[in-house]
């Protein structure tokens, strides 16, 4: 079998999709994306196309190694992301030759089914406890939420109030079995951190994510001095190699990698591994498409260290379009208590309505994160 053809679809909301055709007819679809970054991703992925256009699908490994060590620059957001997507749409290529589904490649199913969590509240969240109670009675067993918008390194105590009693409301309005999961989005400094991980303790979240941003993943060790709660990063790291330092200060209890920027499915099954051996659990991040979400089920469905798994229906980021839209049957991704099934159909286990990933690639989009400024003017982290 033999690489024929890479296409690229840029979709509403802010996803980017590739297809992989081959001379035997079987096609693969992947999800190479960086959020604000897509036509970046796209060239990358255009230059890697020159090198696998006629080469053999079934050699995932080998042509990873090539994508990752064939260049003298490796690693980081652009290039992972475009060697992310294409190596999703070759294992969908694989798990359709061998009528299987991918997990069913890499070890087999190690559980029934995958619990998910949605999101509440937006960039600055607001009224998150009606937003919270509303998903708990839509069955959701687990939610998340920013904690704060911007905060300087050192800011005032009111931010820092105002962040406890939105996670007060939550707690309140959907009790104590609920997980609430509270995201500080690299948006606080380590000083300001240490103070807001003591004062949420009470509340009993489910994890803090990404405490600092992760370029200063060195302060969690400081910070876990001042709280119990599971600490979780990792959404901006990048191959085994890039978490080996983390796993190794022995301080993180959740590792979030993205399939889309980590390094595809194998290359985080092999980061997954890599923290089962120091008792890490693995969230895989997953703000994104159909597709992503696919590859993150894939790899949750045989790895026994997965615990929840993030999914974008009805995020905040989704306006006009959304997670369902782009597939023949949206029922693979029925949540049932707070749970999704295992995904049965070969390869990612979903099916692309390809007449309209075509027809909304005619629309596009061009998304961007806002820039944020602190009331003195200064850059502040979104």
């Amino acid at each position: 079998m033999k690489i024929t053809k890479m296409e690229l679809f840029k979709v509403p909301p802010r996803w980017l999709f590739l297809k992989i055709d081959t001379d035997e007819g079987i096609s693969g679809w992947g999800e190479p994306i960086v959020e604000g970054k897509a036509d970046t991703v796209m060239a990358a992925v255009k230059e890697m196309s020159e090198y696998l256009i006629g080469k053999d699908p079934m050699r995932i490994e080998d042509l990873w190694q090539v994508m990752y060590r064939g260049g003298f620059y490796r690693g980081g957001p652009i290039l992972m992301s475009a060697i992310s997507g294409i190596e999703q749409a070759l294992w969908d290529i694989k798990g359709k030759f061998y009528n299987a589904p991918i997990y069913d490649l890499i070890g087999g199913a190690c559980r029934d089914k995958t619990r998910v969590y949605c999101w509440i509240g937006g960039d600055r969240p607001s009224d998150v406890g009606k937003e919270a109670k509303r998903q708990v009675e839509a069955g959701f067993t687990a939610v998340k939420m920013n904690a704060t918008e911007e905060m300087n390194f050192i800011d005032s105590f009111s931010k820092v109030e105002q962040a406890i009693s939105r996670i007060a409301a939550v707690r309140e309005a959907v009790g104590n079995e609920v997980g609430i999961g509270i995201d500080f989005h690299g948006r606080i400094h380590k000083s300001m951190a240490k103070i807001l991980v003591k004062e949420l303790e009470p509340y009993r979240p489910m994890f803090i994510e990404e405490p600092v941003l992760p370029e200063n993943n060195e302060a969690l060790v400081e910070i876990a001095r001042y709280t119990s709660c599971p600490i979780a990063t990792g959404e901006r790291m990048y191959t085994r190699w890039g978490f080996k330092e983390l796993l190794a200060q022995g301080v993180v209890d959740i590792i979030q990698p993205d399939l889309s920027h980590a390094g595809g499915i194998m290359e985080t099954r092999k980061i997954a591994a890599m923290a089962e051996a120091y008792d890490v659990a693995i969230a895989p991040h997953c703000p994104l498409g159909p597709i992503a979400l696919a590859a993150c089920l894939q790899l949750d469905t045989c790895t026994p260290n997965a615990f929840i798994q993030e999914q974008s229906l009805g995020i905040h980021y989704n306006q006009g379009s959304d997670l369902l839209d782009y597939l023949k049957d949206p029922s693979v991704f029925a949540y049932k208590n707070g749970f999704v099934d295992n995904l049965v159909l070969p390869g990612l286990g979903i099916e692309v309505n390809e007449e309209k990933v075509r027809e909304m690639a005619k629309i596009g989009h061009n998304w961007k994160n806002p820039v944020w400024r602190q009331e003195d003017g200064t850059v502040a982290e979104w």
